[in-house]
C-alpha cells in the first residue's frame, strides 16, 4: 500500500491521506464530549460542551459521545437483530435485496458499495432502513431515498427494534445539532427546520473475518468521508475504525469505548460551515481475525432545505467556497459518484 488515497467530494474539495503509519495502544485517540448538560439548565456546564464540541469539529469533526441517555439493553438488541439477519443463508437475504427497492432500502450483498476510489469493493454486507413513507405518498414519488422499508419477515423482533433505536437516534441528532449550532455563534434553533421531514438512514453493517487479503488494497470499508450532516456511530468491541489525522499525516485507530457512540461531521456540514468544520477521510479495516459489526446513523436532513454558507462562517470581506444546493441535489451527487451510477 502507501499509496495516496483522494477522496473527491461533490463540492470541489479534495483531501489526501498517505501512508500507513497507525497511531494504536489503550489511549484514546479521539476526544470525548459527555453530552448530559447540553439540554440542561447549567449554563456553566451546557457552555463547556459546546466548546469541547467545537474543538472536536475544528480539529478532525470525529468525537466519542458519552452521557446521551439511550438505553444499553437496546443498543444490544440492535446488535442481535442485525447478527441474526447476516447470519441467514444468501437466499434469504436477497428477497430483501435493495436492489428491488425504489427507495434504496433493505440489503446489500458483500462488496456491493466501492467507497474508496481505485481500490476493491469493500468487505462487508449492510442492511438500510430509513424513514417509513408509504409508496404512494408524494415524498417517495419526488425525493432520493425516500419510501417504504423492506422488513425480514422472519425475525419477528427485527422491525420493532430498529423502529425504536431509529427514533432514538432522532432525539439524539436533535440534541447534537442544537450543539453544533450554539458552536458555531448560532441559535440553538437554527438546525430546526433542517430536521423536518429528513432523509436519515440507519445501515446494518456486517464485516467477515478478514485475515488473508486476496487484493493488497482489500478493506472492509475504504477510505472516504461522508455524504450528509452527521452520523452516529455505534460499534461492537472489534475494533478496525481508522481516522485519519491530517495534522500528524497518520491513521488513528478509533478504538471501540464502551457505552460511547463515535459521532463524525459530514461533507454536508463541512460545506454548510465553509470549510470550518471537518469531514474527515476514514476507513475500516477489520484485523481482528473476527467477525466486526456496527450501526451507523446518517442524518441528512430535510431534502428541500437550502445549503448554502452559515452567515458565521464566512470571514469579513470574504466569499463562500461553495455553491448553494439543496440536501437532495448534495446527496443524488455523492450517492452517483460512490455507485458508479446515475441517482439524478
Amino acid at each position: 500500500m502507501g499509496a495516496d488515497i483522494e477522496a473527491e467530494r461533490g463540492y470541489e474539495m479534495t483531501l489526501t491521506a498517505t501512508g500507513d503509519t497507525i497511531e494504536r495502544g489503550d489511549a484514546l485517540t479521539l476526544p470525548t464530549v459527555d453530552i448530559s448538560s447540553l439540554p440542561g439548565s447549567d449554563e456553566g456546564a451546557r457552555a463547556a460542551v459546546v466548546q469541547a464540541i467545537r474543538t472536536a469539529c475544528l480539529d478532525k469533526g470525529f468525537f466519542y459521545c458519552v452521557g446521551h441517555g439511550i438505553d444499553p439493553a437496546l443498543l444490544a438488541r440492535v446488535f442481535a437483530q442485525s447478527a441474526a439477519f447476516f447470519a441467514q443463508p444468501m437466499d434469504r437475504k436477497m428477497e430483501r435485496a435493495m436492489a428491488l427497492s425504489k427507495a434504496n432500502r433493505g440489503y446489500e450483498p458483500l462488496r456491493g458499495q466501492t467507497l474508496e476510489p481505485d481500490s476493491p469493493p469493500d468487505l462487508k454486507e449492510g442492511y438500510y432502513i430509513g424513514a417509513e413513507v408509504a409508496a404512494d405518498d408524494e415524498r417517495a414519488q419526488k425525493f432520493f431515498n425516500t419510501g417504504p422499508n423492506v422488513w425480514p419477515e422472519d425475525l419477528p423482533d427485527f422491525r420493532a427494534t430498529m423502529e425504536e433505536y431509529y427514533a432514538a437516534m432522532r432525539s439524539l441528532i436533535a440534541v447534537l445539532l442544537e450543539g453544533l449550532a450554539l458552536s458555531l455563534g448560532l441559535d440553538a434553533d437554527y438546525f430546526a427546520d433542517f430536521q423536518t421531514s429528513p432523509i436519515a438512514t440507519l445501515r446494518l453493517l456486517h464485516y467477515p473475518a478478514q485475515e488473508a487479503n486476496p487484493h493488497p488494497d482489500e478493506k472492509g470499508c475504504g477510505a472516504h468521508t461522508d455524504f450528509g450532516a452527521i452520523t452516529v456511530l455505534m460499534q461492537d468491541g472489534v475494533g478496525g475504525l481508522e481516522v485519519w489525522d491530517h495534522d500528524g499525516a497518520r491513521w488513528l485507530a478509533a478504538r471501540p469505548l464502551d457505552g460511547s457512540f463515535i459521532i463524525n461531521l459530514g461533507d454536508m456540514m463541512a460545506r454548510w460551515t465553509n470549510g470550518r468544520y471537518r469531514s474527515t477521510i476514514h476507513r475500516v479495516i477489520n484485523r481482528s481475525g473476527r467477525e466486526r459489526y456496527s450501526v451507523p446513523f446518517f442524518f441528512s436532513g430535510n431534502p428541500e432545505h437550502r445549503i448554502a454558507c452559515i452567515p458565521s462562517c464566512l470571514p469579513a470581506g470574504g466569499a463562500p467556497q461553495y455553491a448553494p444546493i439543496t440536501v437532495e441535489g448534495h446527496m443524488r451527487e455523492r450517492y452517483s459518484a460512490t455507485y458508479k451510477k446515475d441517482f439524478g
